[in-house]
């Protein structure tokens, strides 16, 4: 089948790509605008495969969205195009609004034109699977998970405009009756991760000897999900779920942010010792490094995935342990120097998100 990736140079969506061309013989259609956080280097090994094509486009172009579709005449669609990051929305909410409201209501018409158009076998294959996040559930408290019956409760200018390109997903399903099945997930993490967000920043911080920052007291729990095992499941969903479901998918490894930045420091600590110098101030372990700062406005204390729908029905499960991924993670980050490096000048790791600019 030919599938077309928007957004497939991002963190999630490249890994998604390299599955579908190392592991299938799918072809794939990548559509990237390649803002600050898209990179086609994460793509090195698979660009010039025969399957791959590439577009840089934005999702919120109506005509040149079109014009793709006519060409490519994709199977089933896999939108992970978005704007991520719940700090830079904070700050800066306009991007999100555009992106992932005005730019999946732009693809869901561009989309629902080219399968009106389709012949019937071509029109019982073809799928528009949405991808999403946990974080459109709000705040889950101590205790409980999130199921796909959960309400929407967005906290932040980010998941609600991710909640918001969710219920135009449905919406469309439901009037136009656009074969469309939607995922939630939870915390990814993994090699190509860009680095504003906590597990890469704390890996390259640390490495610099720079302060690894944690917000509030640092209790706030994630369920961490290895962005490979996301890139399996979502390819499974694509290919084999119910048209009109929605599928969690979370990696049963409940987290507070301050275990997660402790594992990276003892992890670091077996595999690059700290050398005494003035820099670092003879401090012996990457621990010491951490340093509380002040908490993100509204930020959720909890969030867990009930994945037991997508083991039952699709048969399921990550293959990553948070012990397993994290270690691979950070070995990765050791090893591609090259790749993080790059992305500095796209990058100043500062703070963001503190409503004070």
């Amino acid at each position: 089948m030919k599938i077309l990736v928007t957004g497939g140079a991002g963190f999630i969506g490249s890994a998604v790509v390299r599955y579908l061309i190392n592991e299938t013989q799918h072809s794939v259609v990548n559509v990237d605008k390649l803002t600050y956080a898209g990179n086609l280097e994460s793509l090195k090994s698979i660009e010039n495969s025969k399957r791959y094509r590439f577009y840089q486009h934005d999702i919120c172009d109506f005509r040149n969205m079109s014009e793709i579709f006519a060409i490519e005449k994709p199977d089933v669609i896999m939108h992970l195009a978005a704007e991520s990051h719940v700090d830079r929305s904070i700050d800066g909410p306009s991007e999100f609004i555009q992106t992932n409201i005005v730019g999946t209501y732009t693809l869901l018409e561009v989309a629902r034109a080219y399968w009106t158009s389709l012949d019937d076998n071509a029109k019982q294959l073809f799928r528009f699977h949405h991808v999403s996040t946990d974080e459109v559930y709000g705040d889950l408290g101590e205790t409980g998970l999130f199921t796909e019956t959960t309400p929407y409760q967005p906290s932040s200018p980010y998941s609600a405009s991710k909640a918001s390109s969710d219920h135009l997903v449905r919406a469309w399903g439901r009037t136009y009756n656009l074969p469309v099945i939607l995922t939630n997930c939870s915390n990814n993490y993994g090699p190509y991760h860009f680095p504003e967000k906590l597990i890469p920043l704390v890996i390259l911080n640390a490495l610099e000897g720079k302060k690894l920052p944690v917000y509030g007291d640092g209790q706030q729990v994630r369920d961490w999900l290895y962005v490979e095992d996301h890139a399996r499941a979502l390819v499974k969903v694509a290919m084999e779920g119910r048209v009109g479901e929605t599928y969690n998918i979370g990696g049963f490894n409940e987290k507070t942010n301050l275990e997660v930045v402790e594992t990276i420091c003892c992890i670091l600590d077996k595999l690059v010792p700290i050398k005494q110098n003035s820099d670092l101030n003879a401090v012996k372990s990457y621990k010491e490094l951490i340093t509380f700062v002040e908490d993100r406005p509204g930020h959720d204390l909890r969030y867990a995935i009930d994945a037991t729908k997508i083991e039952k029905e699709l048969s399921w499960e990550p293959k990553e342990t948070f012990t397993t991924g994290i270690e691979k993670t950070i070995k990765w980050y050791l090893n591609n120097e090259s790749w993080h490096r790059k992305l500095i000048g796209k990058y100043q790791q500062q703070r963001l998100g503190t409503c004070n600019g």
